[in-house]
């Protein structure tokens, strides 16, 4: 029996916090580990979940933000270390368009630091104008194009039991992250700000409540939670839109489909 367990590694910004990492989540499907996003102290919070960063599989981005994205330079420099042979499986990395170039940026900025031997690493660009499903192993993925930055993305992962999770990303309302969440057994869904304080970009908590309860989702997870979120009630807010399971996210908290 496949079984599927979601870790929420970084539920917080890049804002410092020692409560809250950055966003990261980690999704493991059977014996694939699929990192979600890797943002700042996304490989302390993996050593505290137990997964090394040797047994990742792939390696997903939501958008090209240094909160979603900035360890990945760390992370191919302490897969370098102290031998290539560490990594005995390939890592691929998957985002939307304009990741070859993301990836040529930071070569040209860091050399050989950050290049893995032949076959160790793919990278796969993504639409970001349409709907678009891979079926890898163990898993189908799906992503759809949502409302940030031109190449964000949502993902969802179907595994073989019937059982979904979705990620949001960062996002403002989006009738295309509803499309991809309809049915999914649990959704991420980034809440940034309160709803008072809410900005453009991004959702609060009643937003993404009225996300969740138009596709029907089996449970929300709240997420991305910048300090203003401290001082206010997310649970209260959320549940004028949403009266389903609700969870509001705490670096290392565990899920299992």
């Amino acid at each position: 029996m496949i079984s599927t367990t979601i870790t929420i590694l970084g539920s917080g910004t890049c804002v410092p916090s020692l409560k809250r990492s950055a966003c990261s989540v980690l999704i493991e499907v059977n014996d694939q580990k699929v990192l979600v996003d890797c943002g700042p102290g996304t490989m302390h919070r993996l050593l505290q979940a137990g997964v090394s960063i040797f047994d990742l599989t792939h390696l997903c981005f939501s958008h090209f933000h240094p909160d979603h994205t900035s360890e990945l330079v760390p992370l191919l420099f302490a897969t370098k270390y102290p031998d290539s042979g560490r990594r005995q499986i390939p890592l691929m990395l998957v985002a939307g368009q304009g990741i070859r170039g993301f990836y040529e940026g930071l070569q040209k900025v860091y050399g050989h630091w950050i290049e893995l031997p032949p076959g160790l690493l793919h990278i796969e660009a993504l639409a970001t104008d349409k709907p678009v499903t891979r079926d890898l192993k163990h898993f189908t993925l799906q992503t759809i194009p949502v409302e940030h930055n031109p190449e964000s993305i949502a993902f969802r992962i179907n595994d073989p039991n019937g059982k979904s999770v979705v990620y949001s990303g960062d996002t403002d309302f989006s009738d295309n992250l509803v499309s991809l969440a309809n049915g999914a057994d649990l959704l991420i869904c980034e809440s940034a700000f309160p709803d008072a304080a809410k900005v453009p970009g991004h959702l609060s908590p009643s937003t993404a409540g009225e996300i969740a309860r138009r596709a029907n989702v089996g449970q929300l997870v709240l997420t991305h939670f910048y300090p203003e979120c401290d001082q206010a009630d997310l649970i209260s807010e959320c549940r004028q839109t949403y009266t389903g399971p609700l969870i509001l996210a705490e670096d290392l908290l565990k899920l299992r489909l």
